[in-house]
């Protein structure tokens, strides 16, 4: 429901009148947003009195000279109250959104308005534009000025040899640095997230982000992080290789040419004075843009399988394992003997360039024939750029051989052309009633809302750089709920088999293994959010263990409500997820071993049966050691401590009696 606010905490002093200042509060009044103009248009951001944002600029310059700072001073302002309600049609994290903040939009003499909305878990503001033609923009500042000097976890971009800094697959290693000691030449993608020496912790983010380039973040002067676009490519080169894709090599002096009517994406600064708050949140979801697709009852979550990590290294098989029929009727037999909803054919299934040149060894007829038999759906890989050129005639195809869901690899980018492609092809997707992921990409930031067939988007450093390298780790693991995981659903991959501690882990694509323990892996499909996770272990070993995959199968990829009941970035998480009558808790930690204390006083009244998965006592040296016990009579009232081994985890199942 949304009301015209009557009353709300809005000042305009005497003494700064001539300033246009202006002050909004959030709907339980903790938060507060300071907003004035001088030259140019500033705000500020308190926390219960105290300053957590300094004065910060927003500006908008045209490419015909026009600008928020050269429009004058303030006309208007309008206010409203919203108290609403959004149901989610694929709930990563909760299926009813709560929706509350105060918002007001001030406008300038020429066509220029900006919204701010202060919500109780953080603040936000966009740029709207009411030219009656299209426009150039050349640039958008949007600063946010810290105080102090906070720790800040900065995913710094490394630049290619063969392309420029913008060109990024959007999975780098969070570093942890004071704000101070950054480059001022280092680039990161958003989310940011900043750390003061006290709580509140700051994620910089955007949303709705739509026919406009992404945001990166760049140290300007000593205490401020500015944003910074991707110029508007002008030409283009095919970079060649095993995986084609488009380079740009020349770009333009603005960053988009768009409509002159329009909103402008989303700039958000969450704020959380715990750090489980951080993980919680959705107020990237809720300043997505409203859903396009009128019935998505369609869109059927669900785990799927992968075959590229482990280089369908399979074994105990009667055939030669590899991109064949026999292998994938393997894989639709495991999906379904451990309740898996489908499988992926991942690269190789035809040629990475042309989706019809589909591989010798294959016969998809055969082959989906097997998986409807079995209620078991094909997904298929592909690649950005093929599929674009390819992209009706693929999708007819597609719905022939009954696949449900298709990743698109390789983009790389997040400039005006590249987010383009995002929205053409989610709408192209959902008009197939076809689900869609994105890898080489940007994290959904609001678009899994516009288009909930989006169910996910990789933009996340994960399980496939075990195969070659060692910067997967369990400390990365725990940044990602706090960073990462505020942008949208990701898919990590989980569920490698082959677990190693800290000193045994080596890199070996034959042999693909984890850092950190089994239950460290198996807490990931509960901690993360992801509507479609991708278990990306080796069947064959997986078979030998059927009660472990019986409990992985199990849990639901989509929920009711989640709690966060405890947390520390960096350190450990503790996650309770609700599924119609039943709960599951997950835990995930960091090399230092320690206990999770759980109080069930989220349960409803009544018994529940608790199946534990947890570190085994030997899981320190030997990781892949678990244990799984079950016991009935627990109840709201009661507690139970949980042992995380280093890199450690958990799963426990309730099952409400």
């Amino acid at each position: 429901m949304k009301v015209t606010l009557l009353a709300i905490t809005f000042l305009i002093s005497s003494a700064a009148a001539a300033r246009d200042s202006l002050q909004l509060s959030s709907p339980a009044g903790n938060i507060a947003i300071r907003i004035w103009k001088e030259k140019e248009l500033k705000y500020l951001v308190r926390h219960n009195g105290k300053t957590i944002l300094g004065p910060s600029t927003i500006d908008m310059l045209l490419d015909d000279g026009k600008s928020i700072s050269a429009s004058g001073s303030i006309q208007s302002h309008s206010l409203s109250r919203v108290r609403d309600s959004i149901i989610s049609p694929v709930p990563e994290k909760r299926r009813v959104i709560r929706d509350n903040y105060n918002q007001v939009t001030i406008r300038f003499s020429q066509p220029f308005s900006v919204a701010f909305r202060a919500y109780d878990d953080g603040v936000a503001y966009r740029i709207i534009t009411s030219f009656r033609d299209s426009i150039i923009v050349r640039q958008e500042t949007a600063s946010f000025h810290l105080p102090g000097q906070p720790t800040i976890y900065f995913p710094v971009i490394s630049k290619r040899e063969n392309a420029d800094i913008f060109h990024t697959s959007f999975e780098e290693l969070y570093r942890v640095t004071r704000l101070d000691s950054l480059s001022d030449t280092a680039l990161a993608y958003s989310p940011v997230l900043v750390a003061p020496t006290e709580n509140p912790k700051i994620a910089i983010i955007e949303s709705d982000l739509d026919d406009y380039p992404g945001m990166f973040l760049q140290r300007k002067n000593s205490n401020s992080l500015d944003a910074v676009f991707a110029p508007y490519p002008l030409e283009e080169k095919v970079n060649p290789g095993e995986f084609p894709q488009r380079i740009v090599t020349r770009r333009a002096e603005y960053i988009a040419r768009t409509s002159g009517n329009r909103t402008f994406p989303w700039r958000i600064a969450v704020i959380a004075k715990e750090d489980r708050e951080l993980a919680s949140t959705d107020i990237v979801y809720r300043l997505g843009a409203a859903s396009k697709l009128t019935d998505p009852s369609w869109i059927k979550p669900g785990k799927g399988t992968d075959e590229w990590i482990i280089g369908i290294n399979l074994f105990n098989v009667p055939f030669r394992a590899g991109i064949n029929t026999a292998t994938y009727k393997y894989y639709i037999d495991f999906a379904k003997r451990f309740g898996f909803q489908r499988i992926m054919l991942d690269a190789g299934w035809s040629d990475n360039s042309d989706l019809f040149a589909v591989n010798a060894a294959l016969n998809m007829d055969s082959l989906s024939s097997y998986a409807r038999e079995n209620g078991i759906r094909l997904s298929m890989w592909t690649l950005a750029m093929t599929l674009d050129r390819q992209l009706d005639s693929a999708l007819r195809q597609f719905k022939k051989w009954g696949v449900d869901f298709v990743m698109t690899d390789f983009i790389d980018r997040d400039d005006q052309l590249a987010v383009r492609f995002y929205h053409r092809m989610a709408k192209a997707f959902a008009d197939q009633k076809i689900m869609l992921m994105f890898h080489g990409a940007f994290a959904p930031k609001g678009l899994n809302r516009t288009y909930p067939n989006v169910v996910s988007t990789e933009g996340v450093l994960g399980s496939e750089y075990n195969i070659w390298s060692d910067k997967v780790t369990p400390d990365h693991d725990l940044v990602l709920p706090f960073t990462r995981m505020l942008a949208g659903p990701m898919d990590y991959e989980p569920g490698i088999l082959n677990n190693a501690t800290r000193k045994g882990f080596r890199a070996n694509d034959q042999h693909v293994a984890s850092m950190g323990t089994r239950c460290h892996q198996l807490a990931m499909f509960l901690v993360y959010d992801n509507p479609v996770p991708i278990f990306s272990g080796n069947p064959s070993q997986a078979h030998l263990e059927p009660a472990f995959m019986e409990l992985l199968g199990s849990i639901p990829t989509t929920w009711d409500e989640t709690k966060i009941i405890d947390a520390r970035v960096g350190q450990y998480i503790l996650t309770a997820r609700k599924k119609g009558k039943d709960w599951y808790v997950g835990g995930m930690n960091d090399w230092t071993q320690r206990d999770a204390d759980i109080k069930f006083d989220f349960l409803e009244d009544g018994t529940y049966q608790a199946t534990l998965c947890q570190d085994g006592i030997n899981s320190d040296r030997y990781p892949a050691d678990y244990q799984i016990t079950t016991e009935t009579g627990t109840q709201k009232n009661k507690t139970k401590s949980i042992r995380m081994a280093p890199g450690g985890g958990f799963l426990l199942r309730l099952t409400k009696q």
